[in-house]
């Protein structure tokens, strides 16, 4: 039996800016945060000559062709698995459709598991940009690379992508006060609604494809944050990140009309009133999770809590996707 795991992921300055779509004109940035909430996925010896996956759905098929779940598909093929006597069963800490990269997590994860039971070593860098190209090339899914990329790394880490498409990896060496800092007052809450960012990404793609000046200024002032918001992190200066969260909010909502909504903004100014310093939500809007920074961690909470949203104590990941069973 093979169990990995690839961490989910929340972005902390300049996403947006690692779809195809901008950074092969104008070269994208972002910086990412693995956290310690985990996609999982098993693989095992069958006992009959077929193919069982578990997923959200169950499919039992003989040949890899005949699988419905495109990325499980494509990744087989891709790790050149093609059983028969195999099972895979995935497993989330948290439900898809909520803004953590929960689909890179499992790309990568996915990967992970089919090179480990193939007796195969990919590196970090190999592994993202396999994800990458299931996603992105294969199934041209309207995505970006960040999701890939530090579910792969993890820990705290800035990506640049250039207009050659390659990707240069910087994990982030904060001070360690600042760390402990970080990890302590970041909250995050769910806010009872998932969506499917492919709509929004998808819209955000087109005007890019397309040079729409409005979203192109948005994604070039978005970069520019992100770059910021790695400075003020490495200089410990969290205050300065916090409110560069909250501008980059401000600017992502204006990129598509499903980013945000009534009651998104009323949750969100409900936090700042009770001493949140900066915050978003998470990935491409429109639902999910409430991003928060604080130093009045219990105010904030007896808030979020009163407006019935649930929090997920938050937590780094310094490890990336990693095999955690293999007997």
């Amino acid at each position: 039996m093979i169990i990995v795991r690839s961490p989910m992921r929340i972005s902390l300055g300049g996403g947006g800016t690692d779809l195809p779509s901008y950074y092969t004109k104008h070269a994208g940035f972002v910086v990412s945060a693995a956290i310690t909430r985990y996609v999982y996925i098993t693989i095992s010896d069958g006992f009959w000559p077929k193919i069982n996956l578990k997923y959200s759905k169950m499919e039992e098929v003989e040949r890899v062709e005949e699988i419905r779940h495109p990325i499980i598909r494509e990744a087989m093929k891709l790790a050149g698995v093609t059983g028969p006597y195999l099972e895979i069963v995935s497993h989330s800490d948290i439900p898809a459709g909520t803004g953590l990269g929960s689909s890179g997590s499992f790309t990568t994860a996915l990967l992970g598991a089919l090179h480990t039971y193939g007796r195969k070593f990919v590196s970090p860098q190999e592994l993202a940009e396999q994800a990458c190209h299931i996603e992105i090339d294969i199934l041209k899914e309207p995505v970006g690379k960040q999701d890939q990329y530090i579910a792969a790394f993890g820990g705290i880490t800035s990506f640049e992508f250039p207009t050659s498409g390659a990707v240069k990896v910087e994990p982030l060496n904060l001070p360690s006060d600042a760390l402990a800092n970080l990890e302590d007052n970041l909250l995050l809450f769910f806010t009872g609604a998932a969506r499917s960012a492919s709509e929004i990404l998808r819209d955000q793609d087109t005007k890019s494809k397309e040079n729409a000046g409005e979203m192109l200024e948005n994604l070039h002032f978005t970069k520019k944050l992100g770059f910021e918001s790695r400075d003020a992190l490495m200089k410990g200066d969290l205050r300065r990140f916090a409110e560069l969260m909250g501008v980059h909010w401000e600017h992502k909502k204006k990129r598509s009309p499903g980013m945000s909504s009534g009651p998104i903004n009323e949750l969100y100014e409900l936090a700042r009133k009770n001493g949140a310093l900066g915050g978003k939500i998470v990935g491409a809007g429109g639902g999910g999770f409430l991003l928060l920074y604080t130093e009045e961690k219990t105010r904030v909470r007896e808030a979020m809590r009163g407006a019935g949203l649930r929090e997920v104590r938050l937590q780094f990941d310094f490890a990336g996707t990693a095999v955690v069973v293999h007997s």
